[in-house]
């Protein structure tokens, strides 16, 4: 577990590197992406459903990347793009282009089923999140009486 979470942070880094995010952000972005990875480890461990791991962790990712955003002052895109890209299923994906070409339809049709719920199931951790408030998210910070 430990060496998974120590590539999710050099990854979720060498994106942020790719993204042009100041240097400065590097190591927020990768506690962004080792938050994320450990919450899908968890959760896949426990209920074994990749999907569902891939919701949980795109929450948690969400929350942490606003918490970030509003703390740090910087949009919440620099840390979110960057800790969701070890989620992301490029896997799945390519196996399920090379089953087409390869003309294995079934095993294409459950790769790309699963790896179409994989998106949408971050999709819908990342929008989740961002209905609730920003001013919930200045934790530490004074907040303003209005």
């Amino acid at each position: 577990m430990l060496t998974q979470l120590i590539a999710s942070f050099l990854a979720t880094v060498a994106f942020a590197v790719l993204f042009h995010v100041p240097k400065k952000e590097f190591f927020y972005c990768g506690i962004t992406g080792v938050i994320g990875w450990f919450f899908y480890l968890l959760t896949n461990d426990s209920l074994n459903s990749v999907v569902f791991a891939s919701f949980v962790s795109s929450i948690a990712i969400t929350v942490v990347s606003r918490f970030f955003a509003v703390n740090r002052k910087l949009p919440v895109t620099v840390f979110l793009i960057s800790g969701i890209f070890p989620l992301v299923p490029g896997a799945g994906i390519y196996y399920t282009t090379y089953y087409i070409l390869t003309h294995e339809n079934t095993l294409a049709v459950s790769k790309g089923v699963e790896a179409i719920s994989i998106a949408l199931a971050i999709a819908f951790g990342i929008m989740l999140i961002f209905f609730i408030p920003q001013k919930f998210f200045l934790w530490g910070k004074k907040r303003s009486k209005s």
